[in-house]
């Protein structure tokens, strides 16, 4: 059953007006501090966690993606499932050598995870 929920405050306000006016408002939301909000941010500020271990996180996504745990695609790879758990948590860098294996069983291009 579903419930009703609180509807959350925006931190955004839009203002129609004329464009003196619009431009007055903008100069004093300056002068006390305010920024304007841009709709996008780059994702490395968005997720922080992730920008240190861009190739770990490429290869947990497309392993997940062919639905494959570590054991498994360490079989097929031939990878120690240790190995995979280090490269994938930014502990153990991702070769050439292993980025064409890994490719190979996940169906992507090794670049990807360099």
């Amino acid at each position: 059953m579903l419930e009703r929920t609180k509807k959350h405050h925006t931190d955004s306000v839009r203002f129609i007006g004329s464009t003196n006016k619009v431009q007055e408002l903008r100069a004093f939301a300056a002068k006390i501090g305010l920024q304007e909000a841009d709709d996008s941010i780059p994702w490395r500020e968005a997720f922080p966690e992730f920008a240190n271990n861009v190739a770990g996180t490429t290869l947990s996504g497309f392993r997940h993606r062919e639905a494959m745990t570590q054991t498994r695609l360490a079989e097929v790879t031939g990878i120690p499932q240790r190995h995979i758990s280090e490269m994938e948590n930014g502990k153990r860098i991702i070769g050439v050598v292993s980025a064409k294996r890994l490719a190979e069983a996940l169906h992507c291009d090794y670049r990807r995870l360099l």
